[in-house]
């Protein structure tokens, strides 16, 4: 559990894992059922929602994940729900871990060796999305797993999953599993067209209680931002409908069974439920998911503005009538903004053909258009509205070394776990980088990596490797390539505009 504490509360994240999952290769996307109609008011008194959970149960699965640690001391407390008899039998453990007759009942070979054991992270939920065992779930839920295990239902069968791809950005992760048996796979609604006051059912494992289902109303669509930050890219539906550590990943669907969220987060002071929950929206994970299947990432649109909203003060000065827009702060140089005529004091009012509201609207707007793809932005400038095309490019963000797991063990990439990408004004802007910031700026990074045992962060200018200096993402990658069979890498790096030397080891 990861808080977050905003000024008058804290937001309890379902966190269960750490580590940014790898990428497998390509697929076909597997056909998975839409169903665009709204929810229709339904005549008559409402007695049971038996009908839709036999629907949707045998869709919401409960996953399980593990990780091979070093047996050390600190690494057998890191997880307090082991300390659960029910989550310890799941797993196999012993319930009682003291007895010394049961000491080694679940651990993996290694440990009885004295270097690894098998440590079981936690527990969440998946929904089937396909016949062919495709689940989508949240990343978090399997970030840093070594082991994924997925159970359907009561049956006593476990799947070992596949991890297919997984989008930190927005919390979405897909896997697959070799279906025994036919799957149905859930239903998608189009939920853009849910309103507020809708009826809504969660179901998935809390606390690794299979097939628990709540109910509860769309209390507000399009959450996100301020505070409030759990992904990149958000806009949550936010749902009263009781969701509680191990719901990350389960579904949230209409009365008709249709799914239209991916439970994900919670909002409390306490760390359990207090009637404000957020699901990731079905047409955003099914975006995501799509991508993931068939490229293995996800592309986004890319414009190359540093934003910044408009005050009321902002909007007399620009001569804008209700704040609506948002005030380009800054023009990345040879960005498809600075190539389509857009200037610094420009606001932006909409974006093919829909108004912008702020920042995040925008920043969603774009990010969910392809690459490549030409859109008409309308701006204000100097009182007067102005059309530009823009032709959109891939948004930036390159990994520095790939997160595969290597094929030999015992030969890791010393800077595997990080990625980075190009120091332009909307990245000065997001991770407040001097002026002056040359180099490239690390924006994820694995806390089991070594460089995060080095002691970089996301935030961190990389200006040196192996006292090669870094200028772009691409010659980041190219210098990663040439130290990767090395077990020390020396990094030029700096943080808020102070610079030192940093020596990422690999640790056997």
């Amino acid at each position: 559990m990861k808080s977050f504490k905003p000024l008058f509360s804290s937001i309890a994240v379902l966190l269960v894992g750490s580590a940014f999952a790898p990428l497998a290769s390509a697929e076909d996307t597997p056909a998975v059922k839409v169903d665009p109609k709204p929810m229709a008011q339904i005549a008559g008194t409402l007695t049971t929602f038996a009908p839709i959970v036999e629907k949707v149960g045998p869709n919401v699965v409960t996953i399980a994940t593990s990780k091979m640690v070093k047996r050390t001391a600190a690494a057998q407390g890191q997880n307090p729900m082991l300390n659960d008899p029910m989550f310890r039998r799941f797993f196999g453990l012993p319930e009682d871990p003291s007895d010394p007759k049961e000491k080694d009942k679940g651990e993996a070979p290694e440990a009885k060796g004295g270097k690894k054991r098998k440590q079981m992270m936690g527990l969440g939920s998946g929904v089937i999305v396909s016949p062919e065992g495709h689940i989508i779930t949240n990343n978090h839920v399997i970030d840093g797993a070594d082991e994924i295990i997925v159970k359907i239902g009561n049956e006593k069968h476990e799947y070992i999953a596949k991890k297919i791809g997984t989008d930190p950005s927005t919390d979405i992760a897909i896997l697959k599993i070799e279906p025994i048996k036919k799957l149905q796979g859930i239903t998608f609604a189009d939920s853009d067209k849910i309103r507020v006051g809708d009826l809504a059912i969660a179901v998935g494992n809390p606390f690794g209680l299979t097939q628990s289902v709540t109910m509860g109303i769309i209390s507000a669509t399009g959450r996100g931002g301020g505070e409030m930050r759990i992904a990149e890219y958000e806009n949550f539906i936010q749902t009263d409908a009781s969701i509680n550590p191990g719901n990350s990943g389960g579904a949230l669907v209409d009365l008709e069974g249709r799914l239209i969220g991916i439970n994900t987060a919670i909002f409390s002071r306490t760390g359990g439920n207090q009637g404000i929950g957020f699901a990731v929206p079905a047409n955003l994970a099914h975006t995501v998911m799509d991508g993931l299947i068939k490229n293995g990432k996800v592309s986004r649109g890319f414009l190359g503005i540093a934003m910044q909203p408009l005050s009321d003060e902002l909007a007399k000065a620009f001569k804008i009538e209700n704040n609506a827009g948002v005030l380009v702060a800054e023009v990345t140089a040879k960005s498809p903004a600075e190539k389509a005529g857009v200037q610094a004091g420009d606001v932006v009012v909409e974006v093919s053909g829909k108004k912008v509201e702020g920042p995040r609207e925008m920043q969603l707007m774009v990010a969910a258009i392809a690459p490549g793809s030409k859109v008409e932005v309308k701006l204000v400038r100097d009182g007067k509205e102005k059309v530009v095309t823009v032709e959109l490019a891939e948004r930036p963000g390159i990994k520095v070394a790939a997160n595969e797991k290597p094929e030999k063990p015992d030969e890791p990439d010393v800077l595997d776990g990080v990625t980075v990408a190009d120091i332009d004004a909307e990245a000065r802007q997001k991770f407040a980088l001097p002026p002056e910031s040359k180099g490239v700026v690390i924006t994820e990074i694995d806390p089991d990596s070594a460089s995060a045992e080095a002691g970089l962060k996301v935030g961190d200018v990389v200006h040196e490797i192996n006292r090669e200096p870094v200028s772009s993402s691409k010659q980041a990658v190219e210098l990663s390539e040439k130290v990767k069979a090395e077990k020390k890498v020396l990094l030029r790096v700096s943080t808020k505009g102070t610079s030192r030397f940093v020596v990422v080891e690999h640790k056997d």
